[in-house]
């Protein structure tokens, strides 16, 4: 797989979280205070720590030196380099840390942790197509399902793979996030078909497109369940349909729900057997060979 972007950008940089990079350079907090971490400064010599990063904004501030910023503008005076290069060495592993929600309770904690949707756009992210090379979905077909969102959490700004739902909402995955913006739901994919794929969730629907995208188009219809609380919502459309194959994942839910549809009627067909080593078809998928 060749990566159409070999360089992280500004943006992608800005959102790495200060204190997971500050980890990364050797450097711990000396105390916290709610989300002000304070540091030794790791740009001078100190003895009573000055250096503060608020965790939520995710910028720093030496008071010794009278200088602040967000990360892009502490790794140039720590590395004395220019941004392009520490653009090209930086590690993309530190990408997607979640904010610090340590200190938030009750409603306000409800209220911050609330994801808002900024923009979408084509999947172009180095890291998010590493990950899905991780995960084995060719780019091509992540992209006739998925984009790339762009979503604010606690005042912070990251980005993810979305899979739109039925109600307009997104499941979101990217290395360290696996979550889903309001409002959640179903999706399907209704092609008119008189058969239809059940798929627990987006990244088994698309192993499942990896897996048959060099054969003609299949003739069902398709539904990501995006959680098996939706089961019974999707019954009316799922049964309408003369044949139905079960892709639900091998643990004790997916297993229930499985043993539950095929009490329903004959038309439900389990397919798990296929990954029934693995959790799920992606686990499946990824292990494949070794």
């Amino acid at each position: 797989m060749v990566f159409r972007k070999q360089q992280v950008s500004c943006e992608e940089a800005r959102q790495i979280d200060m204190v997971t990079y500050l980890s990364s350079l050797g450097y711990e907090p000396v105390r916290i205070r709610n989300l002000d971490y304070w540091y030794l400064s790791p740009l001078r010599q100190e003895k009573t720590p000055s250096f503060k990063v608020n965790r939520k904004l995710n910028r720093w501030y030496d008071h010794g030196l009278g200088k602040g910023g967000n990360l892009i503008d502490f790794a140039v005076l720590y590395s004395d380099c220019t941004v392009g290069e520490f653009l090209g060495k930086i590690n993309p592993a530190l990408f997607f840390h979640q904010p610090a929600l340590l200190y938030l309770e009750g409603s306000k904690r409800e209220k911050e942790q609330r994801i808002t949707i900024l923009r979408e756009h084509t999947l172009t992210s180095f890291t998010l197509l590493r990950y899905l090379y991780q995960r084995r979905i060719p780019v091509a077909v992540a992209e006739r399902f998925c984009n790339e969102v762009v979503y604010a959490l606690n005042g912070r700004t990251y980005f993810a793979i979305g899979f739109k739902n039925n109600a307009g909402g997104y499941e979101l995955r990217n290395p360290y996030f696996k979550g889903s913006s309001t409002p959640k739901d179903l999706t399907v994919i209704d092609i008119g078909a008189k058969k239809v794929d059940v798929f627990e969730g987006f990244f088994d629907f698309l192993s499942f497109q990896t897996i048959h995208q060099n054969q003609p188009p299949a003739n069902s219809s398709t539904v990501v369940l995006n959680s098996l609380s939706f089961f019974e919502k999707a019954r009316p459309f799922i049964e309408r349909h003369d044949a139905i194959n079960l892709y639900l994942d091998r643990d004790k839910s997916g297993q229930n729900y499985t043993r539950y549809a095929l009490s329903l009627s004959g038309k439900y067909r389990d397919n798990s057997d296929l990954y029934k080593h693995h959790k799920d078809l992606n686990d499946w998928m990824m292990n494949i060979g070794k």
